[in-house]
């Protein structure tokens, strides 16, 4: 049995959360974005939208709109090193920025 465990900001949980599934109406958006700090946290950051959607439980178009939502608001950044490569994923924390 895998015990591995992940520390989270508070801001994710606090304010984060509420902001992507309440204000933006995008819970999608939030799945997403801990799904991405879970990969980077384990020094795995590239995969296809396909694999992004079955860790999250969601459809892969589901998964692109919540990466370019993402994406938009700052929270992630998107790169890749060729157009049939996967994507390597970026997770952002610029509420970190602003209290430093």
């Amino acid at each position: 049995m895998d015990t591995q465990s992940y520390a989270i900001d508070r801001y994710v949980l606090d304010t984060l959360m509420a902001d992507l599934a309440g204000h933006d109406h995008r819970p999608s958006s939030f799945l997403v974005y801990l799904a991405i700090v879970a990969a980077h946290a384990d020094g795995r950051a590239s995969f296809s939208h396909a694999e992004l959607a079955e860790r999250t439980g969601q459809s892969r178009r589901t998964v692109q709109n919540a990466v370019e939502n993402l994406k938009r608001r700052g929270l992630i950044t998107v790169s890749r090193q060729g157009p049939t490569e996967p994507a390597t994923y970026v997770p952002l924390t610029p509420w970190k920025r602003q209290r430093d």
